[in-house]
């Protein structure tokens, strides 16, 4: 008898540790995956329960914020300085997708992943109303500013990065928009607002730094051409190349002309240095048809064409089309033809040539506070890939400076600086406006800063806006706000 019994409880015992070990399972190492299946819709009404975290600024200065309300939500999500920070910070609606930092730290700012578990236990235990954990960005207040207001009302966007750790210092897209419209508890206001703003043209919720339509980086596509050549130990800054006013595309009647339709530089022939510096796309078509389709893919790769990443609002990856066509490829070799990029991907670009050819991974959060505002996770410097050796790294770094000092990108210089840049003023057709881009970075000896400026609708029809005139003083501006601070 006393043996049976000793049977049962131990396999009551054994059951109740079974079922102890599953709940934990369930409650501490699945919550991640549960919390983010979009059919629990218990996951997203328990959220209105939960004082959802701050989104701070790299300085501390909190940016949106979760303020008590009588409703059934409780809580009103508020957004400060709406517009400069929409790019970034995106929204969270109480029904609905939320975007930006607010969609991809979604778990953490809500207090429903793994990791918040003490936390909610612990409020539970003291009665405490429960709060999700803040976000601190890498965001600089002052970078942001000077980028917005150089930008102003102009389609386009503006990138900055810090190129020795890939910390985001200022991202912006104009137009934008008030993300507080969208995360109103006024569902049919929200609605009414949210149709306003998905039938504006230009659309204010795409964020064209990291998504949307992407576009033909035009001349600053060079970049990765010379990183091309000079990595194939082909080449050099003082390669020769025909240089003839004209070129008639292989196998078509298409005629390419350099922008200023003269011959690149004075002679008959070019060097690589001057070709870029001079921003001649002619040389650079006679480049793209030595070097081939496949090496500058490979290199294009190696700075980040086609590649998924997060930085960790995700980023559409730029595209470098695989086409041996001769026509095709001498178009692309000066990023025309199909070659689309997002203006994250041209900083990136120039935060690699800044760092000696050493690609950091582009990040906009610096860490994740707790309630209390303890460090829960630091996040640190990652190297995305290495696209060109320190020795070309420091060519091209030359060639960019000349670029700014006396080439196609005099309107980036700042006194007592050298600023390393290049420009691109990009076609999109006859019926539609160029696309305008400076990249570069300052200071050259000691960078702390990169940035990309792109400008939809800044030239053509009828426009006489280039990448110098336009792109270019924005670059500076934001560049000053980094040296000068």
């Amino acid at each position: 008898m006393n043996r049976e019994l000793k049977r049962i409880s131990a396999l009551v015992v054994i059951m109740f540790i079974s079922l102890f070990v599953a709940s934990s399972v369930i409650q501490v190492f699945q919550t991640d995956p549960l919390a983010a299946d979009a059919r629990n819709t218990r996951a997203r009404d328990d959220s209105y329960q939960v004082q959802r975290g701050q989104i701070l600024l790299a300085d501390g200065k909190a940016i949106v914020t979760s303020k008590p309300d009588d409703d059934e939500y409780r809580f009103q999500r508020t957004y400060l300085q709406p517009k400069l920070y929409a790019a970034v910070t995106g929204y969270s609606p109480v029904n609905g997708q939320a975007t930006g930092i607010e969609a991809a730290l979604d778990q953490q700012l809500a207090g429903t992943g793994g990791a918040s578990f003490f936390d909610r236990l612990r409020s539970t235990i003291t009665g405490h109303d429960p709060q999700g954990d803040s976000v601190q960005l890498t965001i600089d207040p002052t970078v942001q500013q000077a980028a917005a207001s150089a930008l102003g009302t102009r389609r386009g966007a503006v990138v900055a990065l810090n190129p020795k750790t890939g910390a985001v210092l200022a991202m912006v897209s104009s137009p934008s928009f008030d993300p507080n419209v969208i995360a109103a508890h006024d569902q049919r206001q929200v609605i009414r607002s949210y149709d306003k703003l998905v039938k504006a043209d230009p659309s204010p919720l795409v964020n064209r730094a990291t998504a949307g339509a992407l576009n033909p980086p035009g001349s600053t596509f060079k970049l990765i051409v010379t990183s091309a050549a000079l990595e194939s130990g082909k080449y050099t800054v003082s390669s020769s190349f025909p240089s003839p006013n004209t070129l008639r595309l292989p196998g078509t009647n298409t005629v390419i002309a350099n922008s200023d339709g003269e011959q690149c530089g004075t002679g008959k022939t070019t060097t690589l240095a001057t070709a870029l510096r001079l921003s001649c796309n002619i040389p650079f078509a006679e480049l793209g048809d030595r070097l081939g389709a496949q090496a500058i893919s490979d290199m294009a790769t190696k700075y980040g064409f086609g590649q998924r990443i997060e930085i960790p609002v995700p980023v559409t990856p730029s595209v470098y089309p695989l086409n041996t066509d001769p026509a095709v490829l001498a178009q692309s070799a000066f990023g025309q033809s199909s070659v689309q990029a997002s203006d994250l991907q041209m900083a990136m670009v120039s935060a690699a040539i800044a760092n000696g050819g050493v690609l950091m991974k582009p990040n906009l959060v610096q860490k994740i506070l707790s309630p209390s505002l303890d460090t829960v996770q630091q996040m640190t410097p990652q190297v995305l890939s290495r696209p060109v050796s320190a020795a070309t790294a420091q060519a091209l770094k030359t060639m960019m400076v000349s670029s700014v000092a006396d080439g196609t990108g005099v309107n980036a210089r700042m006194d007592g600086v050298d600023v390393a840049g290049k420009t691109g003023t990009a076609q999109n057709g006859p019926t539609k406006p160029y696309t305008l881009w400076f990249t570069g970075f300052a200071p050259a000896d000691d960078p702390q800063v990169a940035v990309s400026v792109v400008v939809e609708n800044g030239g053509g029809l009828g426009q006489t806006g280039t990448g110098n005139s336009v792109a270019a003083p924005i670059a500076k501006a934001v560049l000053e706000a980094v040296v000068n601070r």
